[in-house]
């Protein structure tokens, strides 16, 4: 990283059922329990996006849940809308690819050539950020450095989560509590990632807020990687 490393702040916000799961089952779109947040929950969410710069989802979930990532509800613009996907492989008929919203998608320099333009004839801005993966650390900066993106929303899946998180990449999360219980051993849940060996490795976070809004329980928290640690964002 460049000495004079930035980048945005980052949030990330998530819906959750009480047993931690973001879906009814693997390969399960998240708009299924979407659909039971209160009314005042989504207002809240749409605000969320409306007050950030840029709002940030995996190439994943973009094939499963095929969002369009946009502000509705309430007043304001739509973010920018990034999509990390190493091999340029979102579905050309994607949702984020529309006209309603900027979208950049990042990708690995070996990306197939063809790929990449057809994803900029379809508007979309496209930018290189690693060699042979997305490095998401320098994708951040090139947010901060030439898209001006100040603060960042996350409503990744959990490999996302795992990825921004392992690499010390978010600064608050937000999670709204949702009053189900799923089950299911191989349903995706907030975090995914590689299993951690001790305590040690486990990341901190210290509760910030807690709050009803409207029938769902909101927590806020700040993420702690270090002791006294207040993240690392510009």
């Amino acid at each position: 990283m460049p000495d004079d490393y930035t980048r945005p702040h980052v949030l990330l916000m998530s819906e959750i059922t009480a047993d931690g799961k973001l879906t009814l089952k693997k390969g399960s779109s998240s708009k299924i329990l979407m659909k039971y947040m209160a009314p005042e929950t989504e207002v809240l969410l749409h605000q969320t996006r409306a007050s950030c710069d840029a709002i940030m989802v995996g190439s994943n979930t973009i094939r499963i849940d095929n969002s369009f990532l946009t502000v509705r509800i309430v007043p304001g613009e739509s973010p920018l809308r990034v999509i990390p996907s190493s091999q340029a492989d979102i579905p050309l008929d994607a949702n984020v690819l529309g006209p309603d919203a900027r979208t950049l998608v990042a990708v690995a320099a070996s990306a197939p050539e063809e790929k990449v333009a057809a994803i900029r004839a379809k508007g979309a801005m496209v930018v290189v950020a690693g060699d042979d993966h997305v490095d998401l650390s320098i994708l951040m900066h090139l947010l901060w450095r030439d898209f001006n993106v100040r603060k960042l929303m996350i409503e990744g899946g959990p490999t996302l989560n795992w990825h921004m998180l392992h690499h010390q990449l978010v600064d608050e999360i937000r999670l709204i509590h949702l009053p189900f219980i799923v089950g299911g051993a191989d349903t995706p849940s907030l975090v995914g990632g590689m299993h951690i060996d001790s305590e040690d490795e486990m990341i901190k976070l210290r509760l910030k807020d807690h709050y009803l809004c409207g029938t769902n329980l909101v927590t806020e928290y700040d993420v702690l990687y270090s002791e006294g640690d207040d993240g690392i964002s510009g």
